[in-house]
Parts: C-alpha cells; structure tokens; sequence
C-alpha cells in the first residue's frame, strides 16, 4: 500500500516541507534486494535533476561480483554506461531511526532512450502487472514473511545462535505461537512496530514461528508493486531494529542447522476488474475454471522459476522432508504439507498460497515470478494435478535440489521468459552462475569432518 497522500512531485515537495526532511536517501533495490543508491541533500532532490547510477549496480550478486564476459553483455553495455533514475513519489517514507530528518524514496531505473530497464527487479513486476491489466485482471498478493533473530555473529566460520531475550536466556526449544516467546523481544518489536507505524507500513499480525527465535511477520493483502516495495523496507527496518538491540535480524531461508527454514508463504487472487468479483469464485461461490487454472499454471512453471524462489545455494536447504517447508508442488486446500495451498474462505476471498518461496528471495522478483506462473495458467488454460487431500511429504520430490539444477530449467523455459523478459532472465541466470562458482570455492566443516581422514 503506497502513500495515499503523495502522488505527485509537487505532494512529495510538499510532504518533505511538513517532515522537516534535510536528507533524501535515493533507493534502487538491487537484484539481491540490497537498497542501493545515493544520499542527497533535500536542495539537490529534484524531479528533473537525472541522478544517475551504473547499469551494473541493479545487476551485482550478493558478493558484489558480476560476470567478465558472455551473454550477460548482450544485455548491458560493455562500457558500463549510466541509468537513469526517477523517482516514485509514492515511496516516500520517513527514515524513523535517522538522525536528521531523512526521507527514503524509491527510484525506477530508465536507459537512455526512456525506456525501463529490463532486469532491475522493479521493472519486471511493472511488466508483469501490465500482462494482468490488459486482460483486466487486478493482482491482490498478501505476503508472510518469516525471520530468525540470532545473536551477533562476528565470525562467519561460527554457526549462530538464538539471541538473549528479556529473560537473560537464549531459547532451546521451539516455541510455536508462544505469547510468552515473543515477549522476551517486547523492547525490539515495540521499535520495530514504532517504525513500521511512522513509515506507514502495511503490516499486520506478528507471531513466534516454529523455530528458535524465529518470527513472521504479515502484510495486510494489496497490489504487488506496493507490497514488494513494504517487504524491501520491511527488511532494511527488521535489520536496523535489530542491532540497535545487539542482536541480528537474518531472513536467510536456513540460517541454523536442526531449525525450520524461512519462508515468505504468498497469498494471492485475482480481481475481475469489470465486475469488481474475485476472479477465482464463481457466482454461485464455487471455485471458477480460472482458479484452477492458475494453479496449473504455478504447477507446471515453478520448478523452471525455483532460482527466482530460491535464490541461493543456502536456499535448497530449507525444502527438505518434515521440515515445515514444501518439497514438490500439490496442491490442497487448508494443507499445510503442500507447495500451494487453498486457505479455507469465503468466495469473496478466495486465493492461493504459495509456500515455495523463501524468506531470501527478491520480494520485486518472487512475486512477478509467482504472478507470471499464474498468469500462463490461465492464458494456456493449463489444468492442474488432482487435490492432495493427504500427506505431500509422503510424495516425490517435484522440485530442483540444488541452484545449478534450477538455473538450467529457467534458462530452458521459453514462456517465463517471455512474460518476465528474456533480457532478465539472461542477467540474473549470469549473476548466479558467479554466485554459485564463489560458493563452490569455499570448503565446509562437513567436508573436513568426514572426509579428511576417511576417503
């Protein structure tokens, strides 16, 4: 849910003037979804000013690194030109822990001849919100966002731990929806909701997950584009929150060996724009044809979208058997064992969760990718597997187990590529290869373990 009150440069003018700002902090979310950008002074923010950024900077793995050579230059200049950056009014928010007074404003990538660029997360939920309103169609999503808190970890060879709460003690058992748990962290989440309340932030409920120290956040249901910008703040706030209290915020989606992993489970419908109905639910409340073909649609296409679900060689950590994440895609309806699950609703609310998708993942990204599945669902009126009304755990693995695996099935599915643009795929397909060969590079305690004097 974007400001209401600021829709305009002259509302943004207009709004910095009653905040007092004296700061604009220029935001780009990277492929990683890092806030990249530049700090301004409030006299130098303007709307026709140009700031500008490298194209690479949208276009970095999470170490910073991006290709030499190869097809990733098909699609950036090898000379490294400039983007240019405009700003969404609509973003505006306070930055509550600064200072100075400090706005935070998200900007839009353009290239030099005005177009969007293509493979900055931003640009390709536009693209994929543009498919839905031309067929007159309007997207509502509503994220679940999962996070551990763990204590300060300087030593990345160390495993990390739950943090100490109020108590003085760490937790050693899983506390699931525990009032008592939460409350350890009363002076962290009192902040945090103080932030997300001055920034306007469309959360809702906060419960203890099943992990250690781990939480979840949701979000109020809303359109893609507002909500991904919410979770990108969301996250840079959770963090900042975090180590004014002394402890870290990870969204990392297997930060503890033996605990659940993180998720961001995605509930999502689809608005009859003519009609103002939910598109799933027919008049007399039964499930509509479009309702399950876009489950076909998310059945058939997630595995080739898994890299945009599950980013990182940590990711496939998390979907493993009995761990409270999905290992292939059935679906059931109030089946938490599922990859998609149908909550239990009214017509009226009727949707479909997504329970692949990590903590991890690029929000602007995941959510062009869940939408894109969808969206080829219905266009191909794809039919979907029949309901599991059982346990999916006891079934096969319908998902990739590792990032190499699940890059090559994105790099060999033609029809995502074409609704999320083959120019992003070929970026971020590149950016994770050189993610993926660092990570390769790097020997692990397991291997020295029980390898070192036995093979």
């Amino acid at each position: 849910m974007n400001s209401p009150q600021i829709q305009s440069f002259a509302d943004l003018d207009q709004w910095f003037s009653e905040q007092r700002v004296t700061e604009v902090e220029c935001l780009v979310p990277d492929l990683t979804g890092v806030a990249r950008g530049k700090i301004l002074p409030r006299d130098r923010f303007s709307e026709d000013r140009g700031m500008r950024l490298p194209e690479v900077v949208v276009a970095m793995g999470v170490t910073g690194e991006f290709p030499e050579s190869g097809p990733y230059y098909d699609v950036i200049t090898p000379t490294d030109r400039d983007m240019h950056l405009r700003p969404d009014p609509t973003t505006a928010r306070i930055v509550p822990w600064a200072t100075d007074p400090t706005a935070q404003v998200i900007h839009d990538c353009y290239d030099p001849e005005g177009k969007l660029v293509p493979y900055a997360p931003r640009s390709v939920l536009k693209r994929v919100c543009e498919l839905y309103e031309a067929k007159g169609w309007e997207p509502v999503v509503a994220p679940e966002l999962e996070f551990y808190l763990v204590e300060r970890n300087l030593d990345p060879d160390l495993p990390l731990k739950p943090p100490k709460g109020r108590s003085g003690r760490s937790e050693t058992s899983r506390q699931a929806y525990s009032i008592d748990a939460v409350n350890e962290f009363d002076p962290l989440f009192e902040d945090i909701y103080d932030y997300c309340e001055k920034m306007e932030l469309n959360v809702d409920t906060l419960i203890h997950e099943v992990g250690a120290g781990q939480m979840e956040i949701n979000f109020f249901h809303a359109a893609p584009l507002g909500l991904a910008d919410e979770v990108f703040f969301f996250k840079r706030t959770v963090r900042e929150a975090a180590l004014r209290h002394d402890m870290y915020a990870t969204f990392m989606a297997k930060p503890i060996a033996g605990e659940p992993g993180s998720a961001m489970h995605v509930h999502q419908s689809l608005i009859n724009k003519a009609t103002g109905k939910n598109l799933f639910s027919n008049p007399d409340g039964t499930a509509s044809k479009e309702f399950y073909w876009y489950i076909g649609g998310l059945q058939k296409y997630i595995p080739a979208a898994m890299a945009l679900f599950a980013p990182y060689v940590n990711s496939y950590r998390r979907l493993a058997r009995f761990t409270a994440a999905p290992i292939n895609i059935q679906w059931g309806t109030d089946n938490r064992t599922v990859g998609l699950r149908s909550p239990v609703s009214s017509p009226a609310a009727r949707r479909i969760e997504n329970r692949v998708i990590g903590a991890d993942a690029n929000p602007y990204v995941a959510l062009a990718a869940t939408l894109a599945c969808g969206y080829l669902g219905i266009v191909n009126q794809i039919e979907p597997s029949p309901e599991c009304k059982g346990d999916a755990y006891l079934g096969d693995y319908g998902l990739p187990r590792s990032l190499g695996e699940a890059l090559e099935l994105l790099r060999n599915e033609t029809d995502l590529a074409e609704v999320l643009g083959t120019e992003f795929v070929t970026v971020y397909t590149e950016i994770k290869e050189i993610e993926h060969a660092e990570f390769m590079k790097v020997i692990s305690p397991w291997e020295r373990e029980h390898l070192l004097l036995h093979v």
